[in-house]
């Protein structure tokens, strides 16, 4: 049951390492001819932050082998590394991803991190071909090279050898394949000694907890920060589990700012922010405290909390009630505007779409995917085959949900175990108390429903850290969705908080 939530809202072990990927694939006797590492180099100029960036992209594939030298793996990435520094083996490089699990990373790529972005008709749908592509004024080019990773499935990364595509769709082996690419990638570009960064969004972010610890314990690399774009460490948060009340809780003061947004509350306040904030006391508190105490509520306690429910969400009394004070994700986004035959985003609330069944208890789609999906594919192959010139006799996979035998494994080794929820926040705890100077920068739209921002605040309350730590973590707020990047007053604002992280992290 925990697994198939998990995988319906993100769309979205056992130890193991590169080796392990070794010998599970030695029975495979079908082994497929190693593949030639390829790229292709190309250098553009892009205005950042006023200031005039000549580059050079690289579009490419890079091999990483197991712990006997034997190839494993063909992995697909795109670098832009700015040209004219003194010392190029010092500037900030940052590895960035997608999530899912088994996403490619043309979302960050095209929509925030890359020098080109794809235009959107935010929070509108944008309408068919023929889409623009501009110039990215917000790209992280000013502080930081970049490096956009696909991890295997995605992209043209793929197994090979006797490694199959299976050996890698897991937390632990994810983790590991990721981690091994970056130590690849900076040893094969003389790198070692810049400082580095990670940048994972949604599923990303579980990816990078997990990085940063591998990495330091088995790589012998300390990062110098970790930003978090849309967290989910603890998949606890947002899998509704049975008899969890947990993720209840923090999704309540989302289904409150997106409530706020389409004017569905009585009496609408005119902050924002002060009303999350009494939504956030109200969920912790009152809520927390009702759910609880489950059948042994009185009446007078649950009408209390239903009148303060409806407040907050929107909602009817009548509906809470019969939801018995427990509304999943899915439920909300169908019932908020259901009145007017519609149904809100879960990647970003701010967008509407038509209601396939006005009667379903949950949403039948995502209505922000289906309003900017064709944009971002579409721009991202003219731009990959075009610009960069680079693999238009390859199949690149913008996901890899289509491939045979995909299903992600959600065990964990080292001691985390299933049938517990998947998590990764021990992970990002080991790598900041063993590495103190580690810096995290956790970025949260307020109207995301994939991963709720009182689910992040949780999970960073909850590392169990020494508190002088919870001081190297900063959490950011935008207007906008799962997506930061699509709003574009919060495309802004990620960029020069990034930025901001970066060169203050770098000067420490």
């Amino acid at each position: 049951m925990l697994s198939l939530v998990i995988l319906a809202v993100l769309q979205l072990g056992f130890s193991f390492s590169t080796s392990n990927v070794y010998a599970q694939a030695k029975s495979d006797t079908s082994a497929s001819a190693i593949p030639k590492a390829d790229k292709s180099v190309t250098h553009h100029t892009v205005t950042v932050d006023g200031k005039k960036i000549d580059y050079t992209a690289t579009a490419g594939t890079m091999i990483i082998k197991n712990d006997q030298g034997e190839p494993i793996a063909l992995f697909g990435y795109t670098a832009y590394t700015k040209d004219g520094v003194k010392n190029p083996g010092n500037r900030p490089i940052t590895f960035s991803y997608n999530g899912g699990p088994g996403s490619s990373s043309i979302w960050l790529h095209m929509g925030v991190m890359g020098p080109r972005r794809v235009v959107l008709n935010d929070p509108e749908n944008t309408p068919p071909a023929p889409y623009e592509l501009t110039d990215n004024q917000y790209s992280m080019l000013g502080a930081t090279d970049i490096v956009m990773v696909d991890p295997v499935g995605t992209g043209l990364s793929h197994a090979v050898g006797k490694a199959k595509n299976t050996d890698f769709w897991g937390v632990d082996s994810d983790i590991s394949s990721v981690s091994n690419f970056i130590r690849t990638y900076i040893s094969a570009n003389n790198r070692w000694n810049s400082p580095k960064y990670l940048l994972g969004e949604s599923y990303g972010t579980t990816r990078s907890a997990g990085i940063a610890d591998y990495l330091q314990k088995s790589e012998g690399i300390a990062l110098n920060g970790v930003v978090l774009v849309s967290t989910v460490l603890d998949l606890r948060t947002i899998a509704f589990g049975d008899a969890d009340n947990l993720p209840y809780e923090v999704y309540l003061p989302t289904y409150a700012a997106v409530a706020w947004y389409h004017d569905q509350l009585d009496n609408k306040p005119g902050d924002l922010h002060s009303f999350l904030q009494d939504a956030r006391h109200f969920a912790a508190n009152e809520y927390a405290h009702a759910l609880m105490q489950g059948d042994s509520l009185s009446q007078s306690e649950r009408n209390q909390i239903i009148n303060r429910m409806a407040y907050f969400t929107g909602l009817s009394k009548d509906y809470i009630d019969r939801a018995n004070l427990r509304i999943t994700e899915p439920e909300f986004a169908k019932q908020l505007l259901r009145n007017e035959g519609k149904t809100v985003g879960r990647l970003d609330s701010r967008y509407v779409g038509y209601s396939m069944d006005n009667l379903s208890q949950g949403a039948h789609y995502d209505p922000q995917s289906t309003a900017i999906g064709a944009a971002f594919t579409t721009m991202f192959f003219k731009y990959y085959h075009e610009e960069l010139n680079f693999a238009k006799d390859k199949t690149y996979h913008v996901s890899a949900y289509s491939l045979p035998k995909f299903n992600w494994n959600w065990k964990r080794g080292g001691g985390h175990f299933f049938p517990t929820s998947p998590t990764t926040a021990p992970d990002l705890a080991e790598a900041m108390t063993k590495n103190p100077n580690l810096k995290i920068l956790v970025l949260n739209g307020y109207f995301d429903m994939a991963t709720p921002f009182m689910g992040a605040e949780y999970t960073m309350k909850h590392l169990d850290i020494p508190n002088e730590l919870q001081d190297n973590i900063s959490l950011k707020y935008y207007h906008s969705g799962h997506m930061i990047y699509v709003h574009k007053p919060s495309l802004e604002k990620m960029h020069n908080d990034v930025e901001q992280f970066i060169r203050d992290t770098d000067r420490n």
